[in-house]
């Protein structure tokens, strides 16, 4: 019998996540339908329940859903509960049994950790700025600190939402936030989590940010390197785009779902070629 999953958003239509997912599904051999569904954006609840009762097995959620996946969730991981926002959700605790429990859980971060391996980019010890301070940057502070950084910095253009949110995880580390405008290098790590490399534009940064052999990550992605990684680039850093870390956290979400961890090298690959 064919498993359902999905994935949910508004939009959608330009979602990778079935590509992803049937690309595992071909490696593991998993029989299971993935597609992508543009749920109303005053009724998710209704959308996922829809879902369910059409034999849905589980979902990825996008934006502008991971609060409201949140909510509706009976069990959360400790890295969900935490950020606030999910984006996998599992019926029956691993998405296989016939317990309509809903169980949730956020994979970005791991997502992020895993494809900062894989450039082996060492976290434990570095020094890492994170721009912005929205759910994306959320979603993977945990398991930022959880490597052992000797310090975060979370910097937003409004710098009282960064000094809350840093202020949400300090029992995790060493981790500070505040405005673009107190940013001092350099940093052994930048990760972009704003939403300016879709509009072209550059958070205020100065020159200094970055230590030698640094590395510059932004979570976003296109055929072309993004203004953040161009200007990243020119001053010495080695650049990683978000296509990874959108692999990595799928491979996470599959391997809640079915108990089988795919490998992600040639679905990137695939990925980076169709881009």
């Amino acid at each position: 019998m064919t498993d359902r999953y999905c994935v949910f958003g508004h939009p959608v239509g330009h979602s990778k996540s079935p590509a992803i997912h049937a690309a595992f599904a071909g490696q593991t051999g998993d029989d299971i339908e993935y597609v992508a569904i543009e749920a109303p954006l005053d009724d998710f609840a209704g959308a996922w329940r829809r879902f369910v009762s059409e034999g849905g097995r589980g979902a990825n959620v996008t934006v502008p859903f991971k609060e409201e996946a949140f909510r509706l969730c009976d069990t959360l991981s400790l890295r969900g509960r935490r950020a606030g926002a999910v984006n996998t959700l599992i019926l029956g605790g691993n998405g296989l049994s016939n317990d309509f429990k809903v169980y949730g859980d956020t994979t970005d971060g791991v997502g992020l950790v895993r494809d900062l391996r894989r450039h082996g980019v060492e976290l434990a010890g570095a020094r890492i700025l994170v721009l912005g301070a929205g759910g994306a940057v959320r979603g993977v502070l945990e398991p930022l600190l959880v490597e052992g950084p000797v310090s975060v910095r979370v910097a937003n253009r409004t710098a009282a939402k960064a000094e809350v949110l840093a202020a949400d995880f300090r029992d995790l580390g060493e981790i500070a936030g505040g405005g673009f405008d107190a940013v001092e290098g350099p940093y052994d790590l930048v990760i972009n989590g704003t939403s300016a490399s879709l509009a072209g534009d550059l958070p205020p940064l100065p020159d200094d940010l970055f230590a030698p052999e640094a590395t510059a990550h932004d979570m976003m992605y296109g055929a072309e390197p993004t203004v953040f990684l161009r200007w990243a680039a020119e001053r010495g850093a080695h650049t990683v785009d978000g296509l990874g870390m959108l692999v990595e956290q799928a491979a996470e979400s599959f391997f809640q779902w079915r108990g089988r961890r795919p490998d992600t090298a040639p679905v990137l690959e695939m990925l980076r070629q169709a881009l």
